[in-house]
């Protein structure tokens, strides 16, 4: 049976290794990539909240209708 620590620390070891052969973004490049994604939040939370109050005024209109 082998020795969980070892198994860790081979494993943390690994992810260490791994994360500096990553190339990170600098803080233009991450202050673009973080306003894109706050525009595309902002544009389908408004398409959601449109979608939604239109399709609640139609099934409303619809229920007067038939009642």
């Amino acid at each position: 049976m082998t020795n969980p620590f070892t198994a860790i620390r081979q494993r943390w070891t690994e992810t260490i290794t791994e994360l500096k052969k990553s190339s990170w973004p600098g803080r233009k490049e991450l202050w673009e990539s973080t306003l894109v994604v706050l525009i595309g939040v902002v544009i389908l939370g408004s398409f959601v909240f449109l979608a939604d109050f239109s399709l609640n005024q139609w099934v409303e209109f619809l229920k007067r209708i038939i009642t």
